[in-house]
């Protein structure tokens, strides 16, 4: 690189270098022969993974994949996701994560949207990939294809491919700040957007969760059932703790039953989940009764969405393990505050993370800002007083780049520098911060703003629920009206005027919901999250047809 001014040399990008790939490299060389994944009964070592994911990047080379490069990924949590994610960014291309659950037309705009140039698809995703991957002119090559499978002689196995391919020798040099990975957030209207994440934002956010947030040393087995695709399970687990040294017990689907056994059997000690995984696991220790195993967690870790307190005081009395909750987006890499476990607050998300700023500003419209595309008319931020409500803002290393091919939304969510998430929350004097709620999530009553996760901390604290989902549903009298769906506990009975009653006792009258819907299970997306759209959109119909 060649600086001609002096003004370039002072800001331009520099002749440093920074991959992600580093955290594997650098790992199997100080703990060659340490655990790195548990799987299916068979652990794999940090020199045998590195090795495994050299002849993947040589497999790929060999097809044509370079720097720059968007390759895509459709793997649930087995090692060949580390495998792949890693050859990947050993190359300096860029690695495009696909939702498990996406069907084939939503697979066809990302593999469009993103660019991307190849796509490495587990077995079971096939089906919903290849026609996507055909129709968007992607070329697919498979893993974890058996020889008798239907695809087995028209698609490609990465895994013979790399077999006879020359493995590479050392990862890419690429810029700290290039792209590395590109991830697609769900948003609530319209196509998902890309959220372009750097090799800096992502490496310093691991740098920053080890050395100031959590525990972890290199003898810990971490839980490894929150999807890899996603940014949570990703850099929280995946890189954290190859970072770290430690192992990973690698769960491909969520169930709680077999989750807790897995648990046991490789005497897991940090659990790291989003709030419906704590609720499962409660309740396949309650089926079990007081005299189950339970394994040895030293400590637990729950994002993705707020844990309400009940949940969090019974998982702590039964495991007999503190649960430390922390708060991020995917566009924050993701982690931006967390509680500190020697002095948590539950019911909070904690302080700033190192060299990250989290603020409270005022909140504009539900219609502007973060997770969608119309622009905003504000060009600056005003900060409230310390207790006072309004949208989570935060700055910091931890920001992705923008969103890929969409200037105006990344200029709707950035404002004056600050990047607005969309949340509503408050931060006292100490500088802890507490989530309110989503304002696209914030049902308006009779004018009165009710929060749907003041009321569901509430509604957990009732002995027969064991999960619940508060929302609005349109109505012509209110504006809105507030519904409950409830779920309950294993062996118990919900009584929706009991509930009704038992929330009228907590809360002012305009927040208590006035209609609640028992269900055998909420509807959960593939990252665990309650898919609340789909119950309004369920329960506004039924009350349209009624």
């Amino acid at each position: 690189m060649t600086f001609t001014t002096t003004e370039e040399l002072l800001t331009g990008p520099g002749l440093g270098t920074m991959s992600i790939a580093a955290i594997l490299s650098e790992s199997a060389r100080r703990h060659h022969d340490r655990p790195a994944l548990h799987f299916a009964g068979t652990t794999t070592t940090y020199g045998e993974l590195w090795d495994q994911t050299r002849a993947y990047a040589g497999a790929l080379r060999d097809r044509g994949v370079g720097p720059g490069d968007r390759v895509a990924l459709i793997i649930p949590n087995v090692p060949d996701f580390c495998r792949a994610y890693y050859a990947v960014l050993s190359l300096g291309a860029i690695v495009v994560p696909i939702h498990l659950l996406f069907k084939s037309e939503e697979i066809e705009y990302v593999l469009r949207d993103s660019g991307a140039v190849l796509a490495i698809v587990a077995a079971p995703q096939l089906g919903e990939a290849v026609p996507a991957a055909t129709r968007a002119g992607v070329p697919v090559v498979s893993v974890l294809l058996p020889g008798d499978h239907p695809a087995a002689a028209s698609v490609a196995r990465l895994e013979v491919e790399a077999a006879s391919a020359a493995p590479i020798d050392r990862y890419e040099s690429v810029n700290p700040l290039a792209a590395a990975t590109i991830l697609y957030t769900s948003g609530t209207t319209g196509h998902p957007k890309g959220a372009v994440g750097s090799h800096l934002a992502m490496v310093e956010q691991v740098s920053a969760e080890l050395l100031d947030c959590t525990d972890m040393n290199v003898d810990d087995v971490v839980f490894g059932g929150l999807p890899f695709f996603h940014a949570f399970g990703q850099t929280s687990v995946m890189n954290t703790v190859f970072r770290r040294g430690a192992s990973i017990v690698l769960l491909p689907k969520f169930d709680p039953a077999a989750a807790l056994d897995l648990m046991v059997a490789t005497k897991t000690t940090i659990f790291t989940a989003v709030p419906t995984m704590y609720i499962g696991l409660l309740g396949a220790v309650s089926t079990r009764g007081v005299t189950g195993a339970l394994p040895p967690l030293r400590y637990a870790v729950s994002g993705g969405s707020a844990l309400p307190v009940a949940v969090l005081e019974r998982f702590e009395k039964a495991f007999g393990a503190p649960v430390q909750e922390g708060y991020g987006l995917t566009e924050t890499s993701p982690v931006a505050t967390v509680n500190d476990l020697a002095d948590p607050r539950p019911g909070t998300i904690g302080k700033a993370i190192w060299g990250v700023d989290v603020e409270i500003a005022r909140a504009f419209a539900a219609s502007e800002g973060a997770g969608d595309d119309s622009e905003s008319d504000a060009d600056h931020v005003e900060f409230l007083p310390a207790g006072e409500l309004g949208e989570i803002v935060i700055r910091g290393h931890n920001l992705m780049k923008g969103y890929l091919g969409k200037p105006e939304a990344t200029e709707a969510a950035m404002i004056d520098g600050w990047f607005h998430t969309g949340d509503l929350g408050t931060k006292d004097a100490e500088g802890i911060v507490t989530v309110v709620d989503r304002k696209k999530d914030m049902i308006v009553r009779n004018g009165y703003n009710v929060y749907p996760s003041e009321v569901e901390d509430v509604i957990m604290r009732h002995p027969s629920v064991s999960n619940v989902a508060v929302f609005g549903v349109p109505d012509d009298v209110h504006g809105q009206e507030v519904h409950a769906a409830v779920v309950a506990r294993p062996g118990a009975r919900v009584d929706c005027d009991e509930i009704v009653a038992f929330v009228k006792d907590h809360l002012a009258a305009y927040k208590y919901p006035r209609v609640v819907h028992v269900m055998e299970a909420l509807p959960i997306g593939a990252s665990g999250k309650v898919l609340k759209r789909e119950l309004v959109g369920q329960f506004a119909a039924e009350g349209a047809s009624a």
